[in-house]
């Protein structure tokens, strides 16, 4: 039989490109949506085509009980999870400290981290050999923002990543002797649907590829070859890390030479 994977997130960009990659591998996927209900269900008859079992399933990961009726249909139709890649995340527009309302805060809060921590208590509780599963893995998409505290007006997200990051390291601690690895994933500015507007802009793209040593962003298929290869066996001695996908980092400039 084959394994099961669930994608949070997964219409669209990092999560639909690693859909497009495990299906041929022999997963079932299910792609969890909030949302996009057509691009979810294209992405589903897509897999379908490939020979996978394939589902689409709405549910708001910022909301608890439709969180855990995510798993249980998960169940239902392909069967207990043997791989979840938490990529549903949401990001704020430009914010300063100074201005951020509760409000704001607590939806990208809700989402970013609770939904993060709430998937891995689900994917545990189904999961843990303790508790009659047969293991599997975990992987949660943070940023590389995470690392410098954000771009200036990213500040609460950069913060909601590093939780991830956090909360990734410690819950691998904790599953380890009991057949699950958790992996922190740390992209760096990637092409999507989201971004791709934003790019068109020859301005703006340049100024974010000068922050990148390797000179622009990343392609989605450049960072979804990696989690695919965590979500494999080919990775079974990998927990407890964070790793970036993130093309050299975010580059430094040089001081200017003396004549």
């Amino acid at each position: 039989m084959s394994k099961v994977l669930l994608i949070t997130g997964g219409a669209s960009g990092i999560g639909a490109a690693v859909a497009r990659i495990a299906a041929p591998r022999g997963f079932s996927v299910a792609i969890n949506y909030r949302s996009r209900r057509e691009q979810a269900e294209g992405l589903v008859t897509e897999l379908r085509s490939l020979g996978a079992r394939a589902v689409a399933i709405a549910a708001d990961v910022s909301e608890p009980s439709q969180l855990e009726s995510l798993y249980e249909r998960v169940k239902q139709e392909l069967g207990v999870p043997d791989a979840v890649l938490n990529s549903a995340g949401i990001a704020t527009s430009s914010l300063r400290v100074e201005d951020a309302t509760a409000a704001e805060l607590e939806r990208l809060l809700r989402t970013n981290v609770l939904g993060v921590m709430l998937s891995c208590r689900e994917a545990a509780r189904a999961m843990s050999t303790k508790n009659g599963g047969s293991g599997g893995v975990v992987v949660n998409v943070s940023s590389m923002a995470a690392t410098i505290g954000g771009r200036p007006g990213n500040s609460h997200y950069a913060a909601s990543k590093a939780a991830v990051d956090a909360f990734s390291v410690g819950f691998a601690k904790e599953v380890a002797a009991e057949g699950i690895r958790v992996v922190s994933v740390r992209p760096g500015f990637t092409i999507t649907d989201m971004t791709k507007a934003r790019l068109e802009d020859a301005g703006f793209r340049q100024v974010i590829a000068e922050t990148i040593p390797i000179g622009r962003p990343a392609r989605v298929e450049e960072v979804a070859a990696p989690i695919a290869w965590l979500l494999s066996s080919e990775a079974s001695f990998i927990t407890g890390a964070c790793l970036d996908i993130s093309g050299g980092g975010f580059a430094i400039a040089s001081a200017p030479r003396q004549a």
